[in-house]
């Protein structure tokens, strides 16, 4: 395999979130490193994160593994269980179908940046915990429904829950 030139690697900003989620991914960026090797199995990608920034709406994924590992700077780990400080070489893992919703939060005054690997199903159903929506994925194409499977036309709670400022 070739080395990969992170200069030319794909840069994803924003999200597959509808509104008024979508606007919340402000201050993310992921360096696509799976796409730019042409990996088809796994995804690679090394999130940064600006001052305020989070990673993601608190999520977990039905059929996909995801790993994680911070690379530079301090960030919260919100999960289920509470928030966990995290530091450079810190890891955490989710074994898919695990109702875990988790994401990443930058409350520092500094950029930082978490590599995350994770599956990538062919079919997959990711279940946001502090907001009444899922997103289901099946061959490229993407559908989201509230919690209990009608279709999703606009947010019904806008309220975070389990997560202190």
């Amino acid at each position: 395999m070739p080395k990969i030139d992170l200069d030319t690697a794909p840069v994803k900003t924003g999200s597959l979130y509808p509104e008024p989620y979508a606007s919340q991914m402000a201050g993310r960026s992921g360096l696509r490193l799976g796409q730019a090797a042409g990996l088809t199995q796994f995804g690679v990608n090394i999130i940064t994160l600006q001052p305020g920034a989070v990673a993601s709406l608190r999520h977990w994924h039905l059929r996909e593994d995801e790993f994680a590992m911070v690379l530079s700077g301090d960030l919260i780990l919100v999960e289920d269980g509470g928030e966990t400080p995290m530091h450079p070489g810190d890891c955490a893992a989710w074994r898919a179908g695990e109702p875990n919703g988790h994401r990443f939060v930058n409350r520092s005054a500094a950029p930082a940046s978490f590599l995350v690997v994770g599956s990538k199903a062919d079919c997959e159903t990711v279940t946001y915990s502090d907001v009444d929506m899922v997103l289901h994925t099946d061959g490229g194409a993407t559908r989201i429904t509230y919690h209990d499977g009608s279709e999703w036309t606009a947010p019904r709670d806008l309220a975070p829950k389990g997560e202190t400022k």
